[in-house]
């Protein structure tokens, strides 16, 4: 059987995440901060594990040109994947609280649309490890806040699109070299080819598909025709600078959104004492 859109293994592994989320807040909830952390870096450090192991079985196994270009951040699921240990041993609020808006949004959209594993086998294993790296990607932050092993901080939502926008150019610098190494085809003549011919697993390089209308909406008629040159005022998105608009918008509204249900005090406390502050000065 084959993974397809409302089907009953595509339904399995939606229930699968919510039942472990589930599972295991209620097994470690009354367990020490410290039982607590290591069940988070385990599941961190067991996904990335498992992102390299998938490298000696099929489609990779045996195939070292498909294991070359597969083995980079190709995108932002591959980013979190090998960036949340670091990030969850690291001091830095900001970077746990991008944790878990990410994880929880990347990888809900992964499992609402499993783009990579439509169409495949249930039998084979890089659906299984595609499922279940998506699957921790949202389980090991939303248990970090669950537990409280971190605290959100929604002072730091505005930082969001900008971490955003950091790992984008990670993956266009990562997609760059790649091409330079001849790992991935280089980039031709034809500057209109879908995606500057580059892999656009991210839609960073330009729109590909349907989906890709959730930020085109917001993208300036300025940023999508060629602004000089001899193709100047030629139809063309400008890649990476289309999405800014997308992203400053949809990562400022979905982060604070978010973390509401353990910052909606906080939030009512500041709006509160802003609000005595501004009526102090008025008075004055």
């Amino acid at each position: 059987m084959t993974i397809a859109l409302g089907n009953f293994w595509y339904i399995f592994f939606i229930v699968l995440a919510i039942g472990l989320v589930v599972g295991l807040y209620f097994l470690f909830r009354n367990k020490s901060l410290k039982s607590k952390k290591i069940l988070i870096a385990s599941l961190l450090i067991f996904n990335l594990l498992l992102h390299w192991l998938r490298l000696l079985f099929p489609p990779y196994a045996g195939n070292p040109s498909m294991i070359l270009e597969n083995a980079w951040f190709i995108n932002i699921c591959a980013v979190s994947v090998l960036t949340f240990p670091f990030l969850f041993f690291s001091k830095s609020d900001t970077a746990k609280d991008w944790m878990f808006y990410i994880g929880v949004i990347s990888g809900f959209l992964s499992l609402v649309y499993p783009t990579e594993a439509l169409g495949d086998s249930i039998a084979t294993f890089d659906v299984w490890r595609f499922y279940i790296c998506h699957m921790i990607i949202i389980i090991a932050p939303l248990l970090m806040i669950l537990l409280k092993v971190h605290k959100l901080n929604y002072r730091n939502v505005w930082k969001m699109p900008f971490c955003m926008m950091a790992v984008m150019l990670f993956i266009i610098c990562n997609q760059v070299l790649q091409s330079e190494l001849g790992i991935i085809g280089m980039r031709g003549d034809d500057i209109f080819e879908e995606g500057c011919g580059y892999r656009n697993t991210s839609l960073i390089w330009g729109p590909t598909d349907d989906i890709s209308a959730i930020f085109t909406w917001l993208t300036p008629d300025f940023m999508k025709i060629i602004p000089a040159g001899e193709f100047a005022g030629q139809p063309k998105y400008w890649p990476f600078f289309y999405l800014l608009p997308g992203c400053f918008v949809y990562f400022w509204i979905l982060p604070l959104l978010l973390c509401l249900p353990w910052e909606f005090k906080h939030i009512k406390s500041d709006f509160i004492d802003l609000k005595n502050k501004f009526k102090k000065n008025k008075q004055q």
